[in-house]
């Protein structure tokens, strides 16, 4: 092959290459918008949920901003029940396990907003962590941190977890941080129960 032609040769490569490498180049921005497109969607998506359910959350929202946590913690659980579609009793923690990391969210976003980020499931959740929970205590149902953590948030006197009426607690300010909501927690399954929604907190990166 003569200098020429391997000159040739090597223009018609590299122009086949060149050829190649744009219409990959085209490919990589489509398939950047596409991503930007599905991240638009889903704020979207997520933008319409809270519009639908507007009306579910209002009540809580205004019960925060007036800062009467004492009936906003029960306003979360009914809350919470009536998106499981459970009473109370009938809740298990199958059901908690499935639970739409979308409305933990929302909760928990008004929580944090109205109580200068003292209160809410985060906050919950990242005590227990710093104590050292993980999916793995969770799955083993390492009742020793939860224990730890009953302490911290003061679900926990005389060395017993605390039962009864919502006048025995302070919903205050002054509260632990993260012992509110408490009322939700409360249910026959007992630290069970406890474990699971730390483990649903977890899988929903609150």
């Amino acid at each position: 092959m003569s200098s020429k032609e391997w000159e040739s040769e090597v223009n018609t490569r590299l122009a086949k290459i060149e050829e190649q490498l744009g219409k990959l180049a085209q490919t990589l921005a489509v398939s950047e918008r596409f991503s930007q497109f599905e991240d638009n969607i889903s704020r979207i998506e997520s933008n319409l949920t809270l519009i639908t359910d507007i009306d579910r959350y209002a009540k809580l929202r205004d019960l925060l901003v007036a800062q009467d946590f004492k009936q906003a913690d029960l306003e979360t659980a009914s809350v919470l029940l009536e998106v499981a579609g459970h009473e109370r009793d009938s809740l298990t923690p199958e059901d908690v396990k499935k639970f739409p990391c979308s409305v933990l969210r929302i909760i928990d976003r008004l929580w944090l907003t109205y109580s200068k980020e003292r209160f809410g499931f985060s906050v919950q959740l990242q005590i227990y962590q710093s104590l050292g929970g993980t999916l793995d205590t969770v799955a083993a149902q390492d009742t020793k941190i939860l224990t730890k953590f009953g302490d911290r948030v003061g679900w926990r006197q005389n060395n017993k977890w605390r039962r009864g009426e919502p006048e025995e607690w302070d919903f205050s300010l002054s509260a632990p941080a993260g012992s509110l909501p408490v009322a939700w927690w409360d249910s026959p399954y007992g630290a069970k129960m406890v474990n699971f929604f730390f483990g649903r907190l977890i899988n929903c990166n609150l």
